[in-house]
């Protein structure tokens, strides 16, 4: 009997030491295609790898001239510039290289070349949010004594207003564009010689015995004026690019295992891994460190877009839900990021930019209030209540913002603005900027700086009846009983205002309305499930409405849930923004709202849909897109997009 418990005990501890040892970055292998160099400083026709915050990024060259990485592609000025092709290439005297390949994962991007005799491996991982290391190894694979010499020296200078300069083994970076300092440094040993656009070392001559390596570490540094490069270089000057790359590559696998192992039992196919995968290096790119006008660490929508490298509110409190599965310290900071942008009423600004030389923040709307639905998912996750204690105040603020400076007729149903008066920001505060329902809208003045549309929209509404709630969750884990009991009293209120003024009883939809809540504003939209995914429809009524979701001819598409029904005609996904594309999470919406009233069958089988039709979504290489054609599947608008991945984590997650 003690020697089968014995078994029993030492097979299970051996199965649990496999199971951490498991190498889940495999699922991100060439996850992404980062093969680029860059004919000028705008150049965007290949992604770029970044990692820990970094305001810079690096590619694949697929140039026979560079033997190291292209870029860096530069976040640090002008909303995203190329430096050089290769600011560090390694050039080989009477080397004919035969062969390139290139291998990226979450943690570090990995080339080798290939010669009849040697072999030219170098690595690149993040040790920090201001530095990156390369190392470079070369190896001798001939059977016979090999002489090699080589020296470093920089492509042309793409970027404007990039000036070089050196001192022994260091180059110096320097920017009329940013105030971001640029510090390389080569082994030792190095010589650098430099004018303003171009640097060379002095040769190194090296005979290698065969099987013999020669290894070195050249480390880059982008750094803002807010942090010390003396501490900087100090982390450089102790650690080493080992030690670095095993940190990365554990951080990295443990994330992924943190994703991969938490998903719904029918999506436990590979591909599903590898989705993930990529969604965790899609927002990994977007992630900055606080920088400028920037106190805490955040995702951009999408590098890879220039006017998207900022934060935005609705955006920011998506990914906050999406990081909570694998980095709820990462997903706090991106909530504190926009709060810092809260005014003394409450309103919090749409969009923020580290340098706003070159963009200003946004203060003329706000976004759908989404923030506590963050804050309580992430709560859900850690159960941090230092976190919920710093939060909940803002939170309630904002929350009364709304009913302030956003209701017109005081009824206790909101309607989107503006604090300008001007209709453009108005939409924009609804998100969906062109969606048919605001096409005859008009701006009705509440008081000084505060401006409403003269329409009453269902999505609003129903965030804010799902906000109560979620406020009430947080009340009550700060034990605020009474807080908690009028939040849930106010909505159970609207609650009914929801289902008797905006749902449709002979369309079986939820609908706008005008003002007086009498008049319905037609034209089926993704905005007609947010009661759903609120839990304040009634069940009759969601029945009603996944009747419509799930019609071939109007949201049940090649890629389900769009914003838009196909059947209407003003749908075009080509030409309007909010008037047909699949936003991801407006899909992730109509899927959980289907979860919430039983409807799991359809929600299984739309989310397997939406992953399979979006094209690139699934399979290795490309990248995760803004937007859909619902009808061709064909990837619209901005690549890299960070809420579009948050999403996908979302879809595939345990709750």
């Amino acid at each position: 009997m003690k020697k089968s418990i014995y078994i029993l005990v030492m097979v299970f501890f051996f199965s649990c030491v496999k199971e951490q040892q498991k190498n889940y970055l495999s699922f991100s292998e060439n996850i992404l295609n980062y093969t680029i160099t860059p004919k000028e400083k705008l150049d965007k026709s290949g992604l770029m790898f970044s990692d820990q915050g970094a305001w810079f990024a690096y590619s694949f060259p697929d140039s026979t001239n560079i033997k190291s990485f292209a870029g860096p592609f530069l976040l640090t000025q002008q909303n995203g510039v190329w430096a050089s092709a290769s600011l560090v290439n390694i050039v080989f005297d009477n080397v004919k290289w035969n062969s390139h390949s290139k291998t990226s994962y979450n943690s570090h991007l990995v080339q080798v070349y290939t010669s009849n005799e040697l072999e030219l491996k170098q690595e690149l991982v993040f040790s920090s949010g201001h530095t990156a290391m390369i190392n470079t190894t070369i190896k001798n694979i001939s059977s016979k004594r090999v002489p090699i010499t080589y020296h470093f020296k920089n492509e042309k200078i793409l970027a404007d207003g990039l000036k070089l300069s050196s001192t022994k083994n260091i180059l110096y970076i320097n920017s009329t564009k940013s105030n971001a300092l640029g510090h390389v440094i080569f082994p030792e040993n190095t010589r650098i010689s430099a004018n303003d656009s171009l640097y060379t070392s002095i040769k190194n001559r090296v005979y290698l015995e065969p099987k013999e390596v020669k290894e070195f570490t050249v480390s880059q540094t982008f750094i803002f004026p807010e942090y010390s490069w003396e501490s900087e270089l100090k982390s450089i000057q102790n650690t080493t690019f080992n030690v670095v790359l095993e940190s990365r590559k554990k951080e990295k696998n443990n994330q992924l295992q943190s994703v991969i192992e938490n998903r719904k039992t029918q999506f436990e196919e590979e591909k599903y891994a590898e989705v993930l995968a990529k969604s965790l290096l899609t927002l990994q790119n977007n992630w900055r460190i606080p920088a400028g006008e920037i106190k805490h660490e955040g995702l951009f929508p999408s590098y890879h877009y220039k006017w998207f490298n900022g934060f935005w509110s609705w955006d920011s409190w998506k990914h906050a839900v999406g990081l909570s599965y694998y980095n709820t310290k990462l997903a706090k900071e991106q909530i504190k990021l926009l709060f810092e942008f809260q005014k003394e009423d409450g309103f919090v600004a749409d969009c923020v930019f580290r340098d706003t030389t070159i963009e200003k923040h946004n203060y003329r709307d706000t976004k759908p209030p989404l923030s506590a639905w963050a804050v309580a998912k992430i709560y859900e996750k850690d159960n941090d209540i230092s976190f919920v204690k710093y939060m909940y105040p803002k939170l309630k603020l904002y929350h009364k913002w709304w009913y302030k400076k956003r209701d017109h007729d005081q009824d206790g149903i909101c309607e989107y603005g503006s604090t300008d008066g001007s209709l453009i920001a108005a939409k924009w505060e609804s998100g969906m900027d062109n969606a048919i329902r605001f096409d005859n809208s008009k701006i009705v003045k509440n008081e000084e700086r505060a401006y409403s549309i003269n329409q009453e929209s269902v999505d609003l509404n129903a965030y804010l009846y799902a906000e109560k709630l979620y406020l009430a969750q947080l009340a009550t884990a700060l034990n605020k009983d009474d807080d908690a009991q009028k939040l849930t009293n106010e909505a159970t209120i609207l609650k009914t205002k929801i289902q008797t003024q905006f749902y449709d009883t002979n369309d079986g939809w939820f609908y706008d309305t005008s003002l007086d809540g009498k008049t319905f504003i037609k034209g089926e939209g993704s905005e007609g499930w947010t009661a759903l995914w609120a839990k304040a429809a009634s069940q009759e009524q969601a029945k009603a409405v996944k009747e419509k979701m799930m019609n071939p001819k109007k949201f049940f598409t090649k890629v389900p849930f769009q914003t838009m029904s196909a059947d209407h005609e003003k749908f075009n996904p080509l030409k309007g923004y909010w008037r047909g594309p699949n936003w991801l999470d407006q899909a992730y919406f109509g899927v959980v709202s289907l979860r919430n009233y039983g409807f799991n069958d359809e929600a299984n089988k739309a989310t397997i849909l939406i992953l399979r039709g979006a094209e690139g979504v699934l399979g290795r290489g490309t990248s995760i897109r803004e937007n859909y054609h619902p009808l061709t599947g064909k990837g619209l608008n901005a690549k890299n997009f960070s809420w579009s991945a948050a999403h996908i984590i979302m879809l595939l997650q345990k709750d």
